[in-house]
């Protein structure tokens, strides 16, 4: 059976905005498989980007515990979380957050800048992952250049780069068209099948489902429906 790589346990987070407390996520109970293609799927203020903030470490919880790999990263500082963010979890966002005077190339391998690894080293990982997501060919263009699936390529490249267990995407077909949106969904599939990633989509789209293994529905910060779906041929 497959391990649980993240688990979190009665995690609640309280904002306080002036003197109102704002219950972004009340008692969530979740576990993520090794290798499994999840998503989390909510209206806006259903409290699915503060999961994604859990899940990947950029935040941590009023109360409740984050396991990761069997370790609580609620109680680790920043400096920790920083350091489990560059090594065991990749991130997609919708925005894509590229810099626009990179290259191709020279975006997918920042993350291995802060890594220390040398830069030969960098280009020719860079290349291969720029392979896997089909842009090889694009790799010295910079994002203005590109497409918007090919951005999203690019910061499906830069999250594979330093080679993590967890891909977090958070909305990656937003900003895209149907068609193109479905090719992402399939390079995020691939991923998980090909190269037994742990995939988590975060997401408002319910189309999404379909290619999705689980799907755990949130509303006003609590699970609301987890509905397991067979896995895509």
């Amino acid at each position: 059976m497959p391990k649980a790589v993240i688990r979190l346990e009665d995690v609640w987070k309280i904002y306080k905005m002036d003197e109102v407390e704002v219950y972004a996520l009340r008692g969530i109970n979740l576990e993520i498989k090794e290798s499994e293609f999840l998503a989390v799927l909510g209206k806006s203020g259903s409290g699915k980007s503060t999961i994604l903030n859990m899940v990947g470490c950029l935040d941590l919880p009023t109360k409740g515990k984050i396991y990761l790999d069997g370790k609580d990263v609620s109680v680790l500082d920043e400096n920790e979380l920083a350091r489990i963010r560059g090594r065991k979890i990749g991130f997609v966002f919708q925005t894509f957050n590229l810099i626009s005077s990179l290259t191709a190339l020279e975006n997918v391998m920042l993350p291995m800048v802060f890594q220390g690894i040398d830069k030969y080293i960098r280009i020719e990982k860079a290349k291969k992952v720029l392979d896997i997501v089909g842009l090889k060919e694009r790799m010295n263009h910079r994002p203005s250049e590109l497409s918007g699936g090919e951005r999203q390529r690019v910061a499906i490249a830069r999250a594979l780069i330093n080679d993590p267990e967890i891909i977090l995407a958070d909305e990656p077909t937003g900003n895209l068209d149907s068609k193109t949106g479905n090719d992402i969904l399939k390079i995020l599939l691939e991923l998980n099948k090909k190269h037994k990633k742990t995939v988590v989509i975060i997401t408002h789209d319910k189309s999404l489902a379909s290619y999705v293994e689980r799907v755990v529905q949130l509303a006003d910060g609590q699970i609301v429906k987890g509905q397991l779906k067979k896995e895509m041929a």
